[in-house]
């Protein structure tokens, strides 16, 4: 822009009670984004091996994590992008795992969205105990029985971006199994069905 247009612009407004430049509180921020319904998905990926140079050394836990920030990026590539709160379980996996899984949640399956939501849960071993599951081929993250649809993933990259770290990762694998219902939505902060 030319430094006169520049010039009359109006300067950002902070607001008190959020710090936010454009005056936006991060209950009115949450609030108007409670609006956009959003697909659920179970994150998932094994972690590595506790000695990756012993073949004998036992395998890692597989851990899993609810999201609702996942979207599909690009066709060609095959692309898709999920949002992982900075510093947590799943992020420090993912920054050493580059394999990870998602299963897109039915209807039917809102017991297991709400088991990976939860705060201070059990171990994730012990989450995946009566969750059937198979392991994916080209990842090894568990992949959830009577899901929607599958995918295994590569990350190819990882954008930070304010308390949240973009993962984009390449779709190595899809499967579409013949699940019936409808998919487990996302609104206003609860589980929902379409319908």
């Amino acid at each position: 822009m030319p430094p006169d247009v520049l010039k009359s612009l109006p300067a950002p407004v902070t607001s008190p009670a959020s710090g936010h430049a454009e005056g936006v509180s991060n209950d009115e921020f949450r609030a108007a984004l409670s609006r956009l319904a959003g697909g659920v998905v179970l994150l998932t990926a094994q972690e590595p091996p506790l000695d990756p140079d012993d073949p004998r050394a036992p395998e890692g836990e597989y851990a899993g994590m609810t999201a609702t920030a996942f979207l599909s990026v690009s066709l060609e590539p095959p692309l898709v992008l999920v949002s992982l709160r900075t510093g947590s379980r799943m992020d420090d996996l993912l920054d050493e795992q580059p394999l990870w899984g998602v299963s897109m949640l039915a209807e039917s399956q809102r017991h297991i969205a709400g088991r990976f939501a939860m705060k201070g849960r059990l171990s994730d071993r012990l989450l995946f105990e009566d969750i059937p599951y198979t392991r994916g081929e080209a990842t090894g993250a568990p992949l959830v029985g009577g899901a929607l649809a599958t995918l295994e993933c590569r990350t190819e990259q990882r954008v930070e971006a304010g308390d949240h770290t973009l993962v984009i990762g390449r779709v190595l694998r899809a499967r579409v199994p013949s699940a019936e219902g409808g998919p487990l939505v996302y609104f206003k902060g609860r589980y929902r069905q379409l319908g």
